[in-house]
């Protein structure tokens, strides 16, 4: 049996109104073939004196919020182990 999960990253570009840097956001989306939702966010900015290559601010802010969506992944898996279990468990990182 194969199950489909699903990534969506939405990337989102603009300036930060508190400082004159650029500013990538990101927002990932993972949703499992059962239907759950997990949601990560991650930011990335240039400072002025950086070079401007858009691709790098995408990635920074992407990977930001990957890492954010498989921290949660892990805690649910950890929390659903638990359940299961009757007692806490940790999952390394």
């Amino acid at each position: 049996m194969t199950h489909t999960w699903k990534v969506a990253i939405h990337l989102f570009d603009g300036d930060d109104p508190r400082d004159d840097h650029d500013v990538t956001k990101a927002h990932a989306v993972l949703t499992t073939s059962s239907g759950t939702r997990l949601e990560g966010h991650g930011r990335a900015r240039r400072a002025p004196y950086d070079p401007d290559v858009p691709e790098i601010g995408a990635e920074l802010a992407a990977a930001r919020a990957l890492r954010e969506v498989a921290d949660r992944l892990l805690r649910a898996t950890s929390d659903d182990i638990s359940e299961l279990e009757h007692r806490d468990v940790q999952i390394a990182r």
